[in-house]
């Protein structure tokens, strides 16, 4: 399977293109960027094309791995569908439900397959984790806190516009529902939300196994404080989120054999574009509730 990379930042250096290069079941074709010479530089430290045109790019591949602003990302997802192109892409699926909707609906429409990459569901042991978590009944609540600190150190990832103006929500607010969600069912309700510092928020959720869980969602943690941790208590115990041993490049070629896998067998997998379409639809909903309006 040929597939391309759009994309050309910190995001697409560090993680996408080493997966997708290094990955034995893809041939890493080309890669496109907004910033035409960006695309150049990248394309040439791993020996592919340079695209200057999207549409050319989509034309000599079966799948394209996405990273780029969630709203970008949305509306090339919906193109490349449309062309008949598998999608990898990055987390969050949008930040609109309209925008996620598009590209589910794109998704169903042209029959190809979706990945969309939320880190841990991805990585060795905190999959696994979800795994065994998911077979346990009896779970009451959950306490979920993702605290980043993007905005309180050199983070390359600091100065992005979209994580400036959607904050800890929209970034790792995705991270948080990925892990709750397969082991506490669907959201039934955002039952709360506050602001905290910065752009610190708190959740409570409701979900449908009759669960609650609380989140806190943070880019501007004090280095120190940084870190995320789940802890689901109930009828078995107690039982914590593993740490991972591993960074995301090995994450991502998980998803790229996830993908891979999708597209041979015609099934769905369980973090497709509908899953992350249901994401955006919970995480729009709590910022609705932060802002003072109704569900």
């Amino acid at each position: 399977m040929r597939i391309g990379l759009l994309g050309t930042g910190p995001w697409a250096r560090a993680a996408y293109a080493p997966a997708l290069a290094g990955h034995t079941g893809v041939q890493f074709a080309g890669v496109w960027g907004r910033r035409p010479e960006a695309a150049t530089e990248l394309a040439e430290q791993y020996d592919v094309a340079a695209y200057a045109d999207v549409d050319a790019l989509l034309a000599d591949v079966d799948a394209v791995a996405v990273a780029l602003p969630p709203s970008v990302q949305a509306e090339l997802a919906v193109r490349a569908a449309r062309a008949g192109r598998h999608l990898l892409l990055d987390k969050p699926l949008a930040v609109s439900v309209a925008e996620g909707r598009a590209v589910a609906q794109a998704v169903e429409r042209a029959g190809v397959a979706s990945v969309v990459f939320f880190t841990a569901r991805f990585q060795k042991e905190p999959d696994a984790w979800i795994e065994e978590q998911a077979a346990v009944s009896g779970w009451f609540t959950a306490r979920a806190q993702w605290l980043g600190a993007v905005f309180t150190t050199d983070s390359p990832f600091a100065a992005s516009p979209w994580r400036r103006e959607k904050g800890a929500l929209w970034d790792v607010g995705p991270h948080a529902l990925s892990v709750l969600l397969p082991v506490l069912g669907d959201v039934r309700q955002v039952v709360a939300a506050a602001h905290g510092p910065a752009d610190t928020v708190h959740l409570v959720l409701d979900h449908a196994t009759g669960a609650s869980s609380t989140l806190t969602l943070s880019l501007t943690a004090p280095p120190a404080a940084a870190g995320a941790d789940v802890e689901l208590r109930g009828e078995a115990g107690v039982s914590s989120l593993p740490g991972s041993s591993e960074g995301a490049v090995p994450a991502l070629t998980r998803a790229t054999d996830a993908l891979v896998t999708a597209v041979r067998t015609g099934r769905p997998h369980a973090c497709d574009a509908a899953f992350g379409l249901r994401v955006t639809e919970i995480l729009s909903t709590a910022e609705t509730r932060l802002a003072g309006g109704a569900d």
